[in-house]
């Protein structure tokens, strides 16, 4: 993020401020359109296995849980996976990881390429997670909370055996609530802290991510995930944040009241939910730490990325909790 980006971000007084999301079109299964077609006269794309590519970072939190759910539900091979180099030049997310630097389903080298391909006038910053469309290269949607609902509830015909139900009907009410307090004080609260650019922001979104912590962290000592016994679509958009913390938000985004090893039921919650199938095995601490670390320069100038933290515990063993 350039020094230009950061200060356009912030509110006057000194709050950062999330970009809006660009494209919001759906995949669904009301689409009228048939197979091979664009969005019907709704904005709605059709629902069709091996037609849409996820692009993600494995840096990203936002777009880590959107693999995660992927996963969950089987998806892998219905819905193909593009990853991006951790590293971002001003040119934004690119796919050096790949043989030539370029998608092998997209062609592109830089996701960029398809944002300007779906809207010419586009100039805000390009975000993962992106749903393209592979047949014309046009960019789905990367409104990424309702992506992942829609992974949930738009693709049933294609869930794996046993998927579980990551978005219950009956406690969606209290889970939308509970998501929502999750995304302010939680997942976009860490970035409140880190790109705040007045101490009066920094120590409002301090305080709110602490309380909500130790809001939620009450709320796990009566029970094993967020909304009871099974793990949901909130136990995924929490784990995102929790499993980035110590790592990088305790000290590069200046949330250090504690480290998540220092909060006893978040810490073992988060580790319950790693050594489950589908978590753990899409998390990338290398990446996570090369990106913050050495894509924030009005952050950390100096570009070094901490050699820790301790990564072990992670695969300890839970006992009866």
């Amino acid at each position: 993020m350039s020094v230009a980006q950061f200060s356009q971000e912030t509110s006057g007084k000194g709050e950062w401020v999330r970009q809006a999301n660009r494209f919001t079109g759906r995949v669904s299964a009301a689409s009228t359109s048939a197979p091979g077609e664009g969005p019907d006269d709704q904005g709605r794309w059709p629902v069709e296995p091996n037609r849409y590519r996820l692009i993600w970072s494995k840096a990203c939190p936002w777009a880590h849980r959107a693999v995660i759910v992927r996963r969950l539900l089987g998806l892998d091979d219905v819905i193909s996976l593009g990853t991006v180099d951790p590293i971002r030049d001003e040119r934004g997310w690119r796919f050096t990881l790949d043989p030539d630097g370029r998608d092998p389903v997209l062609g592109v080298e830089f996701l960029a390429d398809v944002y300007r391909a779906t809207d010419p006038d586009y100039t805000g910053r390009v975000t993962v997670p992106a749903l393209i469309d592979t047949l014309t290269g046009q960019v789905v949607t990367n409104d990424y909370p309702q992506l992942t609902l829609d992974f949930s509830t738009e693709w049933t015909a294609f869930h794996g055996d046993g998927a579980p139900d990551l978005y219950p009907e009956a406690q969606r009410p209290e889970m939308d609530e509970l998501m929502s307090e999750i995304y302010t004080d939680v997942n976009n609260g860490v970035y409140k802290c880190g790109f705040a650019v007045s101490q009066e922001a920094y120590e409002s979104a301090y305080r709110g991510l602490f309380a909500r912590l130790d809001a939620l962290s009450d709320r796990l000592a009566r029970r094993r995930f967020l909304m009871g016994d099974a793990i949901t679509e909130a136990d995924v958009r929490l784990f995102t944040t929790l499993v980035r913390f110590d790592a990088v938000y305790h000290n590069h985004f200046k949330c250090n009241r504690n480290k998540l090893t220092e909060m006893p039921v978040l810490w073992t919650y988060a580790r319950r939910l790693f050594q489950t199938p589908g978590f753990g095995e899409t998390v990338d601490f290398d990446q996570i730490k090369r990106h913050y670390y050495g894509t924030h320069a009005v952050i950390n100038p100096s570009g070094i990325v901490p050699a820790g933290p301790d990564l072990r515990g992670w695969v300890m063993p839970l006992g009866d909790r």
